[in-house]
């Protein structure tokens, strides 16, 4: 052990300059050079990347590092490639030559860290390389995505467990923000731990200070905060239209603000973030599309207009603030009637399963899908024009693609960018018979089959500017010829895109074959019941401190009180009210009992401020007062002893 101990801590000095570890880092580490299973629960913040960096680093091999979060992807490969460690990332952004590409280098070349999307690991490229790769550790993070009882579940993490079956002697290390204790024992279930071991950070924020503010008037709440609290921060909306009017409000009272949301294109949320980032905008107003992965150490505040849908979210979000350990403020904005719309939103997020089939069917004729056909096919799904053809919240569609995902019938992925994808829709002998009328035509049809393989069986990405190269036509031509060919029936094409997709795991079916597990629909309910009802708790608590509230949820059953929340601090100040309403009479009774009770033995004063019904401050000045005047004195194991 002391040999890594000194491997580790060269690592950790040579490519990061630190001298030390923060919280359990060295334990993790520790753990999995030892070859362990490990579920690492470390805040936002918390330094989760360096628990699989470093033990790579101080070994030999290559490190598979699972995320859903592309741009979180290209963030650690572009720090690590800048320290001079090779690194590459995978995922749907890529042409499949490029794929292929970074597959061989993680395989034959030298590469430490192969960040890979979930999706990835379904694909038979990706499984044949990994097996020839000198894989020493398997990373999973976002970790609660693999439970069905986690607030963010994505089922293209259940295939995780498939990839220990082709690399059955590497450790796995498993790291999430946030998860209560039924999460983390589903994460170690599905990831096929030899044997359960958690490792557990603080969850306390000490310098974040927590408060919840009960008005009507968000707005002038809001303006009170950001004018008094400098530096940047985060207003987190519920709506893409929210976002918009409070940007215009606080553009109107002379703050430097920008706005970001799902809707925007994908340039112009990277232009609006740098801004931020940058300094340019003081104050990023956003929905909960923005935040992962971004890494602002001086972010002085993040309000929340709304409540979010559980406590998992709301402490992932308000803990982009006050990562750089100076003073920050989380402040949620409660009005009179978010309970009763929280109740609302419930209800309709949470559709009946009759409406789960009225959705599914509504879906299936919007993508113009018959029945029986669809079956491994994609397609661009636009889910706000959908709601509004439809006249549905989107809430509630979304709640049903999830529950049919939870049943295996399609699997809907955020807008991200996806290369263009092509299946022949006519067996290989079918088309050598098949005679194309243009030659242009054959002349696509060629290269495709000596590009990519794979494309009678399922859809496959390609590279239309590939096929541009090789066919001396224009990307727009290839484009063109490739529509034609659609339309010929010859092939399924999905031009390259940024939308949201649905990828139809099954043919579709008519409604009264479609079945929605009954248990799969009560534990969704359930859980989503038991996220409501802590946020509201947590808005609705006025006598506990919050940091407490938040840790307990997590698990961690030593929580202290913190000090700096709104709770805390309105009962210090009610606490010095009373002191400084005390009488000297008072005063002068209970120093005679504090005296009474010394006379009888020595005492801490600890013991006597659990004996007295008074706060440890009054208390404590009061016993200054009895030292200064000799009445009583401290012995050398502490205790106070009076004076005869």
């Amino acid at each position: 052990m002391k040999k890594n101990d000194d491997k580790i801590y060269e690592v950790l000095r040579r490519y990061w300059g630190y001298t030390g570890f923060r919280s359990i880092q060295e334990q993790i580490i520790r753990d999995v050079l030892d070859g362990r299973d490990t579920l690492a629960l470390m805040p936002t913040g918390g330094g989760k990347s360096l628990t699989y960096q470093v033990p790579t680093l101080a070994g030999e091999g290559l490190c598979v590092v699972i995320t859903p979060l592309i741009a979180l992807m290209k963030d650690q490969v572009d720090r690590l490639r800048k320290l001079g460690i090779p690194a590459v990332a995978i995922h749907s952004g890529l042409s499949p030559r490029q794929i292929d590409i970074g597959l061989d280098n993680a395989a034959y070349g030298d590469v430490r860290f192969l960040y890979v999307a979930p999706e990835r690991l379904f694909t038979e490229a990706f499984r044949l390389r990994v097996q020839r790769m000198p894989v020493t550790l398997i990373a999973v993070d976002e970790a609660h995505c693999i439970s069905q009882w986690g607030y963010d579940f994505r089922p293209s993490y259940l295939q995780i467990a498939h990839l220990r079956e082709l690399l059955p002697d590497v450790p796995v290390l498993a790291l999430t923000a946030s998860a209560t204790d039924k999460v983390a024992d589903d994460i170690m279930s599905h990831l096929k731990f030899r044997e359960k071991h958690l490792l557990r950070s603080s969850f306390s924020r000490p310098n974040l200070s927590y408060a919840v503010r009960h008005t009507d008037d968000k707005n002038e709440q809001l303006l009170r905060l950001v004018n008094n609290v400098a530096g940047s921060g985060i207003v987190y909306m519920r709506t893409r239209e929210g976002t918009e009017q409070i940007a215009d409000l606080l553009r109107e009272k002379g703050i430097a603000v920008t706005s970001y949301h799902g809707g925007m294109a994908h340039t112009e949320r990277t232009l609006r973030q740098e801004e931020w980032i940058s300094g340019k905008a003081r104050v990023m107003v956003a929905t909960n599309a923005f935040g992962m992965g971004i890494d602002k150490q001086d972010v002085r505040f993040v309000v929340h207009y709304t409540p979010c849908d559980s406590l998992e979210s709301y402490y992932q979000e308000a803990g982009r603030a006050g990562r750089d350990g100076e003073r920050a403020y989380a402040l949620l904005l409660i009005s009179s009637d978010d309970p009763e719309r929280i109740v609302k939103r419930f209800d309709m997020e949470f559709p009946p399963l009759k409406q789960v089939k009225d959705i599914y069917d509504s879906i299936c004729n919007y993508l113009q899908i018959p029945i029986g056909d669809g079956e491994t096919t994609s397609y661009m799904f636009n889910l706000h024009d959908f709601c509004s053809r439809e006249h549905i919240y989107s809430g509630t569609v979304v709640s049903a693609l999830k529950l049919l995902q939870q049943n295996g019938y399609l699997t809907y992925t955020d807008a991200e960018e996806h290369p263009a994808r092509i299946m022949f829709t006519v067996s290989r002998d079918e088309l050598y018979r098949l005679r194309v009328e243009k030659e242009d035509l054959d002349t696509i049809i060629r290269i495709l089959l000596r590009l990519y393989n794979g494309i009678f069986t399922e859809f496959r990405p390609i590279n239309e500017g590939e096929i541009a190269t090789w066919s001396g036509y224009t990307v727009e031509k290839v484009k063109e010829r490739l529509k034609r060919l659609w339309l010929l029936r010859v092939i399924r094409y999905i031009p390259s895109n940024r939308s949201p997709m649905l990828f139809f795991n099954r043919e579709r079916l008519d409604r009264h074959n479609l079945y929605i597990s009954p248990d799969t629909y009560r534990r969704r309910r359930e859980l989503m019941e038991e996220r409501f009802g802590s946020m509201l708790r947590y808005a609705q608590n006025e006598e506990r401190c919050r940091s407490q509230i938040i840790e307990e949820y997590f698990g961690d059953r030593d929580a202290q009180p913190c000090g700096v929340c709104d709770v805390c601090l309105a009962r210090r100040r009610e606490q010095n009210r009373r002191l400084a309403a005390t009488s000297p009479d008072d005063d002068k009774a209970l120093l005679s009992r504090l005296l009474e009770r010394l006379a009888t033995s020595p005492a801490d004063p600890h013991t006597l401020a659990a004996t007295f019904p008074s706060s440890p401050e009054h208390l404590a000045r009061l016993l200054k007062i009895a030292l200064r005047e000799g009445k009583i004195t401290t012995l050398e194991d502490g205790k106070l002893k009076i004076i005869e």
